[in-house]
């Protein structure tokens, strides 16, 4: 147990950034948020101190399993399901169970996870069940096509799915550049390439039984003010992983992590595919190196699920917190500082 009872006291919410952690009595990160028949599932990473040594490429980040959370309102007791997918259930898996998504078509949920195969290359599986709490039964192989981490489901008006992934350095986008995988491209492209386009995240249309890409995967492209594709350089805007994508007011806003410089951003579209145009920060640095998130629509309001490591200290240990999302009038998110 991390903290004792259901609510922080007032030197522990101070040492929280004054917003209590949902989950207390587990570590918990990368919170994908969905609403399903009216209440709100949240499917979350399992942060675990593994005694792995920490590394670039994230190998202390060894999570094993998933739990599924719900709640009837952002404010409201959150209750744990308990494990919805283990890692010794995935026959193709090998080892760190990263940020997962969800979501629901054809009567079924879907739970979208990446893992590391037997060979230690990332890829996206799929796992099944007719509950949203799980638990959830994996496919036999990952999606046929699949590389690299973070996938996030995106289901547009017209009941057309896309799947966006991706994620540099320890997700290992990089090693797929040339097209196939190339193990020596351990980090980002290095020096020399600051100035040619970033490494783009990824965006496939789901087949109709939501299990397979309807597609090869596309390159999500997001542009400066000028209509010029954000630099690899450019390290404050540019995409480094945790992609999400929402729809409001007939516009498609994709955000996503800068990663090293520690930014939740977003750009904006008018399809799902892209071209996005660079709009701004959604969220400053919070405590801890990742930052990872997703934004829904609850009740006519709007908030973001994300997580920092205010508790532990510890950049692989983390807790999962929810604050209202607000926009100016012209759609704009206005920045947070948390």
């Amino acid at each position: 147990m991390l903290l004792s009872g259901a609510y922080l006291n007032p030197a522990d919410a101070q040492k929280a950034n004054a917003i209590k952690p949902l989950v207390t009595d587990l570590y918990t990160a990368d919170p994908s948020a969905h609403v399903f028949n009216g209440k709100i599932y949240i499917y979350p990473s399992h942060d675990i101190e593994a005694n792995v040594p920490q590394d670039d490429e994230g190998g202390h980040f060894n999570m094993r399993d998933y739990h599924v959370y719900s709640m009837d309102s952002p404010t409201g007791k959150v209750t744990d399901h308990g494990v919805a997918l283990d890692l010794k259930d995935i026959p193709w898996a090998g080892r760190q169970l990263w940020a997962p998504d969800a979501a629901f078509k054809n009567g079924t949920y879907y739970l979208y996870f990446p893992a590391k195969d037997k060979q230690d290359v990332f890829k996206i599986g799929v796992a099944t069940s007719k509950s949203p709490t799980g638990p959830f039964k994996a496919q036999p192989e990952p999606i046929p096509g699949s590389y690299s981490i973070d996938p996030a489901l995106f289901t547009d008006t017209d009941g057309t799915s896309y799947m966006y992934l991706g994620g540099i350095w320890g997700g290992q986008l990089q090693r797929w550049h040339t097209g196939k995988y190339d193990k020596s491209l351990s980090m980002d492209l290095g020096k020399g390439h600051e100035n040619e386009p970033a490494l783009s995240a990824k965006v496939a249309k789901m087949s109709k039984d939501m299990l397979t890409f309807e597609e090869p995967l596309r390159d999500v492209q997001i542009l400066d003010e000028n209509g010029k594709p954000l630099l690899a350089g450019d390290n404050n805007r540019r995409f480094f992983e945790g992609a999400w994508m929402h729809k409001f007011n007939g516009k498609f806003y994709f955000s996503y992590s800068t990663g090293d410089t520690h930014l939740l951003c977003y750009a904006e579209g008018s399809s799902p595919y892209g071209p996005f145009t660079y709009k701004g920060v959604i969220m400053k640095p919070v405590e801890g190196w990742t930052t990872h998130h997703s934004i829904i629509e609850f009740k006519d309001k709007w908030y973001i699920f994300y997580h920092d490591a205010a508790l532990s200290g510890k950049t692989h240990l983390r807790n999962i917190k929810v604050r209202e999302l607000l926009r100016d009038e012209n759609g704009s998110i206005r920045t947070i500082e948390p």
